[in-house]
């Protein structure tokens, strides 16, 4: 097996490599000087299984160009099968008509990647899992709940917790975080307003006491989750943490989350952390490589992936 690295997210790409033992492949994904992408692979893949991972997380078009690119370049170079490993899947907030006359977007960047060349997807907690039926080939969506449990079952040991929906859409999600962790679930009674922004309008169960875990698939500007963790102090919460996936953090985003009464949030590494995630006081990472990796060796040696959901 091989393991190409794009230009999103390398510190992700090398442990992930680096969690199977394995070197990056040899290859060059870089701009001519009108800024178009040109990718060039050093090594033989001619009967390989190659795994390119990149996630399509800012700048979004600019990423999703060096994969379809890449994965060109390792169809024409007669890789055996090659697997887009996207942690973050952009575009994927774009799954439906939400108007007349708009796009399926996510839909479209899925006929990209197929046509690009891909054989399969792995990819990580997509923001609405139909999105796995817009590709007509095999789409393994991982979750981080599992690393987050174990985060979680560490840091909060003997605490009265109670799992957080921000919204109705993220139910199963926190519900299933809940289970894992035998704690109770509240959800958040939002009105969005517009596009970026919410309101909170009510907290759905006693939190009264209790220590709260927000949980969400991304966050963006930030907003919803802030006014929640607001909401929650309000109704007699200890302290509000949050777990989110995959952190876009746009716009000023990370200084409004380290002007929020979160304790603490914490992302995967599935989007690579700017400098200002980094020095932020209450924002933490923790790391999906060895699901990854893991998810990737089982793919390679035709295992199966749906244990690690467990």
């Amino acid at each position: 097996m091989k393991i190409v690295a794009c230009n999103s997210n390398r510190p992700l790409a090398e442990a992930v490599a680096t969690a199977l033992q394995l070197k990056l492949t040899a290859a060059s994904v870089r701009r001519f000087a009108d800024m178009e992408v040109f990718v060039e692979i050093h090594e033989n893949v001619r009967g390989e299984d190659v795994f390119v991972v990149q996630s399509t997380s800012y700048p979004a078009n600019d990423n999703l160009m060096e994969l379809l690119i890449t994965l060109d370049a390792l169809k024409r170079g007669s890789a055996k099968r090659v697997t887009a490993v996207i942690p973050y899947f952009g575009y994927a907030r774009q799954d439906r008509k939400s108007g007349p006359r708009t796009p399926i977007s996510a839909k479209l960047v899925a006929n990209l990647i197929t046509t690009a060349g891909a054989n399969r997807v792995l990819t990580l907690d997509l923001h609405a899992g139909q999105i796995q039926g817009f590709f007509d080939i095999p789409v393994d969506n991982l979750f981080a709940a599992p690393v987050f449990v174990r985060d979680i079952k560490e840091r909060y040991a003997g605490k009265d917790l109670m799992v957080v929906s921000p919204d109705v859409g993220g139910v199963v999600r926190a519900r299933a975080i809940a289970t894992r962790i035998n704690a109770d679930l509240a959800i958040i009674d939002k009105r969005r307003e517009r596009a970026g922004m919410s309101e909170v309008m009510n907290v759905i169960g006693e939190v009264k006491g209790r220590h709260c875990l927000l949980v969400d698939d991304i966050v963006d500007s930030g907003g919803t989750l802030c006014n929640a963790a607001e909401a929650l102090i309000r109704h007699g919460a200890v302290s509000v943490s949050t777990y989110v996936t995959h952190g876009v953090l746009s716009g000023g985003a990370v200084a409004r989350v380290a002007a929020s009464p979160m304790e603490q949030l914490v992302l995967t590494d599935s989007i690579m952390a700017t400098e200002a995630v980094r020095v932020a006081h209450n924002i933490r990472q923790i790391t999906i490589a060895p699901l990854i990796a893991e998810a990737i060796k089982r793919v390679s040696e035709e295992q199966s992936v749906s244990t690690l959901f467990c």
